[in-house]
């Protein structure tokens, strides 16, 4: 049927590719490529999720009151401030759809989110890419890309998929620096993995124009339940309610989300697995001469010296049972992302990855 066309932007977008997530022909196949936490969602969670299954025939909570209360206690943060969303990649779209929309452009750094991108052209938006220094976020950069057209800024601290961040000085002037009527965007979806930072909940608390986004995804273990969270100014925040659907969350991701926030002890002992591991692995890696920069997520990006050794180490381990992330598409086509497992999954990465080197010569 001609004259049925969609909205400018849209079919310029690619569609999102995941992480591989099985080989076939292998039953034993350890999937390193999607930073899923390797010990799985709190039992308290489960629990939280069995009991919720007697509730299927209720709709959900609308206002997502009792996790958003669950979330401020926690972070010491203002309820009234908090969005939740299907992830924080629909928070994303949110920002977009309520921001930003034809003339307007929306930046983001080099290796950024891939949501960032696709959800500028999906507003009518147009996306501006801001370079990286040695793959770390560069504010002033950032800073050259935004012009009087500029209406969102995202950047993820800690980004992926190189896991490096930025301090808070910088957070500072890259809030104090963008255009006037601009938002800026702090993408914390692996904040808590980073000792000591806020995951800019101090720079959304006292700013206008800057908006925190978390996830359950990672470190709670939560990412087949879909549930994301933002933080920011009151205003924001009821432009971001008006849009989002009355609906958008299910009882049964509310009730394990909330379980999940509230066992600390279990986040507690992830934390520390995953700082104790990330290490290990970073420095496994480079006694086989595969550098990496200091990650503050749960993740290594494991750097070769080109694609074409990337690409062979990546089918090297496919061999072994192994599945990690290409990222190619995020322009890194030289680096494979491996997410830090338990014990014996990063010795058996680190293991393979020194047999592949080692064939080699």
């Amino acid at each position: 049927m001609t004259g049925i066309t969609p909205q400018p932007g849209i079919l310029d977008i690619e569609l999102y590719v995941s992480g591989q997530s099985s080989i076939a022909g292998r039953e034993d196949a350890l999937k390193l490529s999607s930073n899923e936490n390797p010990f799985g969602p709190s039992p308290k969670a489960v629990e939280a999720l069995r009991r919720s299954a007697h509730e299927l025939h209720r709709y959900p909570s609308t206002d997502h009151g009792a996790l958003r209360a669950a979330i401020g206690e926690v972070h010491g943060l203002d309820p009234d401030r908090i969005v939740c969303g299907v992830g924080s990649d629909e928070i994303i779209h949110f920002l977009c759809q309520g921001y930003a929309g034809p003339g307007d452009e929306v930046v983001y750094t080099e290796h950024g989110f891939s949501m960032y991108r696709i959800s500028a052209l999906a507003a009518g938006a147009t996306p501006v890419v801001a370079p990286e220094r040695e793959r770390a976020v560069d504010v002033d950069a950032l800073l050259a890309a935004c012009t009087a057209r500029t209406k969102l800024v995202f950047i993820a601290n800690p980004a992926n998929p190189t896991g490096t961040m930025i301090g808070g000085d910088a957070l500072a002037r890259l809030a104090d620096g963008v255009p006037e009527g601009a938002i800026l965007v702090l993408d914390g979806a692996y904040a808590e993995f980073a000792d000591g930072y806020d995951g800019g909940a101090a720079l959304a608390e006292g700013r206008e124009n800057v908006v925190m986004l978390r996830t359950f995804s990672k470190l709670y273990g939560l990412g087949g339940m879909r549930v994301g969270w933002g933080y920011g100014p009151r205003a924001i925040v009821d432009v971001l309610t008006r849009i989002r659907g009355p609906f958008n969350l299910s009882g049964p991701a509310l009730a394990a989300a909330e379980a999940a926030v509230r066992d600390r002890a279990f986040v507690a002992k992830c934390l520390a697995e995953n700082a104790r591991m990330r290490a290990w692995l970073a420095e496994a890696l480079a006694a086989r001469g595969v550098p990496s920069d200091p990650s503050s997520a749960n993740f290594v990006l494991a750097r070769f010296a080109d694609a074409k050794e990337a690409e062979a180490c990546d089918a090297w381990l496919k061999e072994a049972g192994i599945i990690v992330r290409r990222v190619g598409g995020y322009g890194l086509p030289h680096c494979l992302r491996i997410t830090v497992g338990d014990e014996s999954a990063c010795r058996r990465v680190a293991h393979a990855i020194g047999q592949f080197r080692e064939a080699r010569g």
